[in-house]
């Protein structure tokens, strides 16, 4: 089904925005340096795929960014595993995020659940950012050596990540919400020298004590020499019996006390140096611990906040998100640009949904970063207009799921007509985006703007073959900024080929079904590797979650394929609203819906109730988790899983479906 039917688009810049955008100014540098003429984004995009070397050279020089050494790629072909991004250049992260020191524009704006936490300009930023680095440095951190953070989303993890990548270490990091075995399972694997963790936190206004977890944590992993702990809601003024057995403790406020602030002597690396280390979700064994250097995320991050997002010191973003997704690691790249990054940490339904929503106002934030989930939950609670001014807010981003057209609509008419919504996707893997938003560009409904300057995305076909207006598998064509330096403890990178150069020699695989337009717009149809194969036939999840998702008592969904009698039959499971049931009329409702609005294949077989679906930590619906328990498969770890008592019901399923 067209879920543009009419061609149109929902909204255009004008053409203010369009010139006044970093975008239009870069691609005018480029076409007066180069002697060019693009006559429009795809051709510009086009030139960038095609020079991809010369575009991160002409970026370090527009955005101006603090390196010495060269700026030039030694050229050694198109292989991804070996392609050698600026070999003799060398710089240092969190310099240039901190080079607006002297600015006493607020940095950032630590926002909680219960209001303010504090706003620190620059002057104060690197202030405290100096004070916890001669702490690191006395405590052996050194470059290379890893610093993690069990913390909420406040500024004192950001001064921590600044920091640690001051003096070349390498920063790693998880929410708050995990249980002891899922930090082990991350941090013990890429061994720590120092921790960094709160003493408690709170969500929808219940306190959470994370003494007791700490202590266990810092005693199963035996790289930790020294434990800081943050009390940051001054819950825990005095010391716990926990905390009086954590070895080698420290409260962070005695750091602000016993150090002064001093220049920061910024500790150069290679631009390949590890940065960040991520991590996947690891429900079928122990996480993969991803690398991500130094230079590859900056220059990623530049290029998507400050081109594709057009983020400037004049303004205001925040994204919602947790330390343990990688929108953190997005977000805080925003310092470069020298305006205010927004923090938020709590429950976004607290008071209520809009009501979370007033922060857009009172902290006059221009870019707004959400969900799929959290929209859908918003429409369901607030179908109208909302009762919020907006003025400030110009660029809605959504991630973590497939927003679907209809979603589209919701925004346009309850939000502002005069937005652009940018649906953005890339992930953990290169700790950025495939394709996302534009400002120069109009928004289509139910598609991604673009594909990012520099990515050589296409849809592939079952042979190889590079598809425009049907669904195929994401690929990458050519090396990219951001692709990970490797996988930890993986010297011949023989685990890292495996994950992404599998199934087509020398091309990013990554994993998702899309559509590709004529004018490289991008639907994204789910994970391909949850995708469904009736008959032998790809189906994504994404076209059968659009159906349910118009059924008011559906409250949520999702559907997998199960092995069965030689072939895969298509099983969607329903999260009714409060006080619904299903019965044999509405599961022929479903059907029916399904089918007549998708094809007969795409219908389900099995239409079942279940009580909870399940979600990661950053919000993302689990499918290959209930695909492996629908299958009689097991899931050997379940610390990805933010809420893993709804897995039950799918253990069992196998058993009672024959």
């Amino acid at each position: 089904m067209d879920q543009n039917p009419s061609g149109k688009p929902m909204w255009e810049p004008s053409l203010e925005r369009v010139e006044n955008s970093q975008m239009m100014k870069f691609q005018k540098f480029i076409e007066e340096k180069y002697k060019l003429k693009f006559s429009s984004y795809l051709d510009f995009h086009t030139w960038s795929c095609e020079n991809n070397e010369t575009l991160y050279e002409e970026l370090l020089s527009f955005f101006q960014v603090n390196f010495s050494g060269s700026s030039a790629v030694l050229k050694s072909g198109q292989e991804f595993l070996n392609y050698p991004w600026f070999p003799e250049m060398k710089l240092n992260f969190a310099e240039n995020l901190l080079r607006h020191k002297d600015s006493d524009n607020i940095a950032l704006n630590s926002q909680h659940e219960s209001g303010t936490l504090r706003k620190i300009s620059f002057k104060e930023l690197y202030s405290e950012v100096s004070k916890v680095r001669q702490f690191l440095e006395i405590n052996g951190v050194g470059k290379g050596d890893v610093v993690a953070c069990y913390m909420p989303n406040i500024s004192e993890t950001v001064i921590t990540m600044l920091a640690t990548t001051s003096l070349g270490g390498t920063f790693t990091s998880t929410s708050c919400d995990f249980g002891v075995q899922g930090v082990v399972d991350r941090f013990g694997q890429t061994r720590p020298k120092i921790l960094v963790t709160v003493t408690g936190y709170s969500y929808n206004t219940k306190f959470f004590d994370l003494t007791e977890k700490v202590l266990e944590i810092s005693n199963k992993i035996e790289s930790i020499e020294k434990v800081v702990l943050v009390d940051f809601l001054g819950k825990v003024p005095e010391l716990t019996s926990a905390e009086k057995q954590i070895a080698q403790s420290v409260r962070y406020s005695s750091i602000m006390e016993e150090f002064k602030e001093s220049e920061i002597l910024f500790v150069p690396v290679e631009f390949s140096h590890p940065n960040y280390i991520m991590y996947s979700s690891g429900t079928t064994g122990k996480p993969k611990c991803i690398i991500h250097s130094v230079g590859g995320t900056l220059l990623q991050h530049i290029k998507e906040l400050g081109l594709h997002c057009d983020l400037t010191n004049k303004k205001n973003i925040m994204y919602f998100t947790t330390c343990g997704w990688m929108m953190w690691n997005w977000l805080v790249s925003s310092l470069f640009f020298g305006g205010t990054t927004t923090l938020y940490e709590g429950s976004p339904g607290y008071p209520s949904l809009e009501g979370f929503l007033e922060l857009i106002d009172r902290e006059e934030i221009n870019i707004f970063g959400t969900s799929p989930k959290f929209l859908k939950a918003l429409e369901d609670n607030v179908p109208g207009k909302l009762k919020l001014n907006l003025k400030s807010l110009e660029t809605i981003l959504s991630t973590g799921a497939p927003l679907l057209p209809e979603q589209f609509d919701y925004v346009y008419s309850s939000f502002k007509e005069d937005l652009l919504l940018g649906s953005i996707c890339g992930g953990t893997d290169i700790v950025g985006c495939f394709m996302l938003g534009n400002p120069t560009l109009p928004v289509y409904r139910g598609e991604i703007q673009c594909p990012g300057l520099g990515m050589d995305i296409a849809a592939y076909d079952g042979k190889g073959k590079p598809v425009f207006n049907q669904e195929g598998e994401l690929v990458c064509q050519r090396p990219f900024i951001s692709q990970p330096v490797g996988f930890h403890d993986d010297p011949k990178k023989e685990r890292f080929s495996k994950a992404y150069f599998e199934v087509f020699e020398n091309i990013w695989h990554h994993g998702d079904f899309i559509t590709l337009t004529e004018r490289k717009g991008v639907l994204v149809h789910g994970r391909s590797d949850a995708t469904l194969n009736p008959g032998g036939v790809r189906i994504g999840t994404a076209e059968i979650y659009r159906q349910t998702e118009k059924l008011d008592y559906i409250e949520d969904s999702v559907c997998v394929g199960e092995q069965f009698n030689g072939d895969v039959r298509v099983v969607l499971f329903v999260l009714l609203k409060q006080g619904e049931n299903l019965n044999d009329t509405r599961v022929k409702e479903i059907q029916t819906t399904i089918r007549k609005n998708t094809t007969p294949r795409h219908t389900p077989e099995v239409v079942k109730q279940v009580q909870a679906i399940p979600y990661t930590r950053s919000g993302k619906k689990m499918e290959l988790a209930v695909s492996r328990l629908v299958n009689g498969k097991v899931l050997s770890n379940i610390e990805a899983v933010s809420n893993p008592d709804s897995l039950k019901e799918f253990e069992g399923y196998k058993s009672v479906s024959g």
